[in-house]
């Protein structure tokens, strides 16, 4: 049975270092009916250096990727007061550390979750104070290849085994080629944890496949607006957008979570069947003692007397009273 899918949005960097945006995207993504709220917990001085190239220079404000980092940045009273507003809205909050500094501060306020990216499963400082925090870890697996997510799957699953690994490409947008939903059942298999994607489409529709794969966790990207700043836009859903995905993926849950009995399904529909099937009635007026040919008779709704598919058992019986056309035949009528 298929359990209802954790849906993730992903706000990332979307609020470009204003706390006010940041919680207004915990009130719109609380609208759409997600499961969680995940931002990223960024500390220039604990994770970059001047010298960290930009991966597409869309700021003109800041100087540097660095600079950049250092105006994405929350006090960590001002990170609690977001995780009790996302709680208040019924979402779980989740935050990506991009420092061992940043782990501990998202220790202290309780979260309850650890998203890795992929980018950070090269900090073993950062990785081995996640590990044993003994909290859920969901890993995503943008950058890595089959070894590395082995070698820390691996690594993970000797220490917490409540571990979710989510298929990602670290493209912006991903073209549809790039998805890669095969790696969605190869890790289910390959490690028997949870699995899912972290899409970066732009598109509702691979999160929808996902699910139909098997996937118990989806994350997306969400702009409040497609005229929004900011690198991540190309690559996000809008609020709208993320409630018409979610609402999908509730029926695929549901559908999924109920498999078909077709023989129950028939025996409800039995009232149904008999409008839309067709039973033998007369094509032209029988007189009593008749005999019937192919010629006597019709296939036409609703399925009364005897059912289309057995007209062989009538043809050549002779009846035993008249008949006007558009009559069904029971097998009362007919001789023996």
């Amino acid at each position: 049975m298929k359990n209802k899918t954790f849906i993730i949005g992903e706000v990332a960097q979307a609020h470009d270092g204003s706390l006010g945006f940041a919680h207004s995207y915990i009130d719109a993504i609380a609208a759409t009916g997600a499961d969680a709220v995940k931002f990223q917990t960024h500390f220039a001085e604990y994770e970059s250096t001047r010298e960290e190239p930009w991966r597409v220079k869309f700021s003109k404000q800041d100087q540097s990727r660095y600079d950049y980092w250092k105006r994405m940045e929350f006090t960590e009273e001002q990170w609690r007061e977001l995780k009790k507003h996302a709680e208040q809205k019924g979402l779980e909050f989740i935050s990506t550390p991009f420092s061992i500094e940043a782990a501990k501060i998202l220790c202290s306020i309780g979260i309850g979750t650890w998203k890795l990216s992929s980018g950070e499963l090269s900090d073993p400082w950062l990785l081995n104070y996640i590990l044993g925090s003994k909290l859920p870890v969901i890993m995503s697996t943008g950058m890595s290849s089959l070894d590395q997510i082995d070698e820390i799957a691996v690594k993970i699953l000797k220490n917490n085994t409540d571990l979710s690994i989510l298929q990602c490409t670290t493209m912006y947008p991903v073209p549809a080629k790039e998805v890669g939903l095969n790696m969605i059942p190869y890790f289910k298999e390959k490690y028997g944890v949870k699995v899912g994607l972290s899409d970066h489409s732009g598109t509702i529709f691979p999160s929808l496949a996902a699910v139909t794969l098997g996937a118990d966790v989806v994350e997306v990207h969400v702009t409040l607006s497609r005229e929004a700043f900011g690198p991540d836009v190309c690559a996000s859903l809008t609020t709208s957008e993320l409630k018409c995905m979610i609402e999908g993926i509730r029926m695929i849950d549901d559908i999924l979570s109920n498999p078909v009995d077709k023989d129950f399904i028939a025996s409800k529909l039995q009232q149904t069947n008999v409008i839309f099937s067709k039973g033998i009635c007369t094509k032209t007026a029988i007189r009593k003692g008749q005999v019937i040919t192919e010629k006597d008779i019709a296939f036409k709704k609703p399925c009364k007397g005897i059912k289309a598919k057995d007209y062989n058992m009538i043809i050549g019986k002779k009846v035993k009273k008249d008949f006007g056309i558009d009559e069904f035949f029971y097998l009362e009528d007919l001789e023996d």
